[in-house]
């Protein structure tokens, strides 16, 4: 993100413009204000925000769909529900929707009746492989001002700088691998994740 504002004279004046009503120009003033450090920050957090809005949640129909497909088959829900990292509440509602939809089926398992078994139909197949175009489409858009050189180098800094911070910050590493099921050093995307490397 580019911010292009003039200079704030004092922290009284930054002050003055937060407490007013227009917020985008006390985001201006406050950007103007931060040190390198800070902008560097400031970015990040941007582009995390950026990222949730572009991004299929992971427990979005999209998603529950590709991730079928790529598992192949069918699969108990309990399975696909820790597959997702989802709540197994979350996983019977979104589940269910698409049953409705006619693109899954629900079957009992043939070697635990008490289990319930996710499978895609010939709709639901087609369905997840556009899922997965729209993904791969949206993930090409969003680099789209970098050119393949400032790709790979920004990809390293991002490795250099991830692997440093969980080295460093054990609690808050603790609690990424919680949310997004483990790393190691770079990161490590999931199958079901398209991020120029084959690796979610």
């Amino acid at each position: 993100m580019v911010y292009n504002y003039k200079v704030p004279n004092n922290f009284l004046e930054v002050l003055s413009v937060k407490n007013g009503n227009d917020k985008a120009a006390w985001r201006e003033t406050h950007y103007q204000l931060a040190d390198t450090n800070g902008k560097l920050i400031i970015n990040l957090r941007d582009v995390g925000h950026m990222m949730r809005r572009l991004y299929e949640g992971r427990g979005s129909q999209q998603r529950v769909l590709i991730v079928l497909n790529e598992m192949g088959g069918a699969v108990t829900q309990r399975v696909l529900t820790e597959r997702l990292q989802i709540q197994s509440g979350s996983a019977s509602e979104v589940i269910g929707k698409l049953e409705s939809a006619g693109y899954i089926v629900k079957t009992s398992s043939e070697t635990d009746r008490r289990n319930v078994e996710v499978a895609l139909t010939e709709k639901g197949r087609v369905a997840a492989e556009e899922a997965k175009r729209q993904r791969e489409l949206r993930h090409e858009e969003m680099f789209i001002c970098l050119s393949k050189t400032e790709r790979e180098e920004l990809l390293v800094l991002l490795e250099k700088l991830s692997s440093d911070w969980e080295k460093r910050f054990p609690m808050s590493n603790a609690h990424f691998e919680h949310e997004h099921h483990g790393r190691g050093g770079r990161h490590r995307p999931h199958k079901d994740d398209s991020h120029g490397r084959k690796t979610e």
